[in-house]
């Protein structure tokens, strides 16, 4: 597929953001949502949650940041569908980090 658009994929990423489980909306409160090309020491990686877990935070931390990266993600999907499954996907694992949700977790819940 293409790469898609920075627009389009920001679209995305906002939609992604909108269709989160209740149980994970709360968590946006204190995320900053970014979307970058790609990582500059993993081109491959497609999100990064950089912050303290929720279930950790003590009161005096800044925003915590994911970032999604529209590259690889649009080079590992067929179509426009498959893209935005596959960010939706991304988004959930990393807010879901964000609320301390560890990967073990995120296939109990069925959103990894």
């Amino acid at each position: 597929m293409d790469v898609v658009a920075r627009y389009k994929f920001e679209a995305m990423v906002a939609d992604a953001l909108d269709a989160l489980p209740d149980d994970l909306q709360h968590v946006l409160d204190n995320v900053v949502v970014q979307v970058i090309d790609a990582h500059p020491d993993e081109p491959g990686l497609l999100g990064l949650y950089e912050g303290v877990p929720h279930t950790e935070r003590t009161g005096h931390e800044g925003p915590d940041v994911v970032s999604i990266y529209r590259l690889p993600l649009c080079e590992m999907c067929q179509d426009l569908d498959d893209l935005a499954d596959e960010v939706y996907v991304t988004v959930i694992h990393e807010v879901a980090h964000a609320a301390g949700i560890d990967d073990d977790r995120l296939h109990e819940l069925g959103w990894a």
